[in-house]
């Protein structure tokens, strides 16, 4: 595991300070009373810049190669969130979060393919477990950061940009072996729709709510009386719940249905953002059910993947994977765009009250679909743990349709014992 602490620290350091960014950005336009359709679009454009990076990234690293592509692209992100504080244009700030979303996209692929290809057969599920926790520390130690800055100046945009500058210095000077360049592969998004229906339309809504938490939860607890470390605790305790209830969601998994566990989540999740929607609740309460909240949401995608790749051969784990990344920055781009106007138009509750009607909602989808399917085959030992935002997959270098299949396989999935242990399961690795 000490072969690869130059790529956990880049990690660390790079999702701290995205996640202070992202947090960051909207309590100040809030502040500002800037209305919060402008603070779920900018969301939405850091999604879509993070689709966009898929394909910019595979140009980027076969050009220039892992190190070169990481440096350049983690440049061009300080230099956007520096640009953040020379002005306060609406319409800037939106193309520098596309930008932002493809910059760190890039990285992410950077990292994940150069993990997906070094470690090896015996270790990968333990290389990755530490790779994930890594992505939810930097984005706790993130938030929690933000509240030594009340008065939201500019102080966390150079926090940001210290954050973000760090992460080039272990990647520049690491010894490791580069690895091998990726390749085209085709992959379509609608073959798999009628393959796995469940798990697209589970992590099509857990985009739309997850993205929408990112974007629009910090407005939610400033309009709900919460001071900026407040704030930042509301975050941090949430996310730190989805950490927690990895390993043990992966243990009932093996031993529940995932389908039905899927609409377990959904309905756990309509009864608690409806209390957050409709109770007159303490902001010591607010902390305890946005806790249980992250149990549940956080775990859609991981359950999502894990029921997907036990429905599938092993050459379409790349393929289903992909679509699985694509639906869900799909729905987390258009969800904080949507979600933002039901908060401007019914008040910071209303974030929670569309939540619930959305895993309401959920739950029908699946349990219709459930019920055209046939009775799912359990398969043990496919769900790992995972983050609940493609912004810390590890297939993010699987995104890209031009990989090819072989290539693609050979370092993303399981091999069988007579071949070369270079690949495993890294579809489930999946996860904000």
């Amino acid at each position: 595991m000490r072969s690869f602490l130059s790529l956990y620290i880049a990690n660390l350091f790079l999702v701290g300070g995205a996640g202070l960014l992202t947090t960051y950005l909207a309590l100040y336009l809030g502040q500002h009373d800037v209305s919060t359709f402008w603070i779920g679009l900018l969301t939405t454009c850091y999604y879509l810049g993070l689709l966009l990076g898929a394909k910019v990234g595979y140009y980027l690293i076969s050009s220039v190669g892992h190190i070169r592509s990481f440096a350049a692209t983690t440049a061009l992100v300080t230099a956007c969130v520096a640009t953040h504080g020379v002005s306060d244009n609406l319409y800037l700030w939106l193309a520098l979060r596309l930008v932002v979303g493809a910059g760190m996209m890039c990285n992410y692929m950077v990292l994940e393919s150069w993990l997906n290809e070094q470690a090896s057969h015996e270790h990968r599920g333990r290389v990755f477990s530490l790779y994930m926790i890594t992505s939810y520390l930097g984005t706790v130690v993130g938030q929690l950061a933000l509240s030594q800055f009340p008065e939201l100046g500019y102080a966390p945009l150079f926090l940001v940009c210290i954050a973000v500058s760090i992460g080039i210095v272990p990647i520049a000077i690491t010894r490791r072996i580069h690895p091998k360049p990726l390749r085209p592969m085709a992959v379509g998004f609608f073959n798999y729709v009628k393959l796995v229906p469940q798990s697209l339309t589970a992590v099509m809504f857990a985009g739309i709510i997850n993205g929408s938490f990112y974007g629009l939860a910090p407005v939610f607890a400033s309009q709900a009386g919460f001071d900026a470390a407040g704030i930042a605790s509301f975050m941090a305790v949430t996310i730190f719940a989805g950490l927690l209830a990895q390993w043990p969601m992966g243990v009932l998994s093996d031993r529940v249905r995932r389908s039905v566990l899927l609409r377990s989540n959904a309905v756990a999740l309509t009864l608690i953002a409806a209390a957050l929607f409709l109770l007159p609740l303490s902001q010591t309460q607010m902390l305890v059910v946005s806790f249980l909240f992250g149990l549940f949401a956080f775990t859609l995608y991981p359950l999502s993947s894990a029921l997907a790749n036990s429905r599938v051969d092993d050459e379409d784990r790349v393929g289903v994977s992909s679509a699985l990344l694509v639906a869900f920055g799909g729905g987390a781009g258009a969800g904080s765009a949507a979600l933002s106007q039901v908060m401007e138009y019914f008040g910071h509750p209303a974030l929670y009250g569309a939540i619930a009607v959305l895993s309401l909602l959920m739950f029908t989808a699946l349990t219709l679909i459930n019920h055209r399917q046939k009775a799912e085959r359990m398969k043990h030992s496919d769900y790992v743990v995972s983050p609940s935002d493609i912004t810390s997959s590890p297939l993010a270098a699987a995104m890209d349709p031009r990989i090819e299949e072989a290539t693609a396989q050979e370092q993303l999935l399981v091999v069988d014992e007579e071949q070369p242990p270079t690949g495993d399961d890294a579809p489930e690795q999946v996860r904000p």
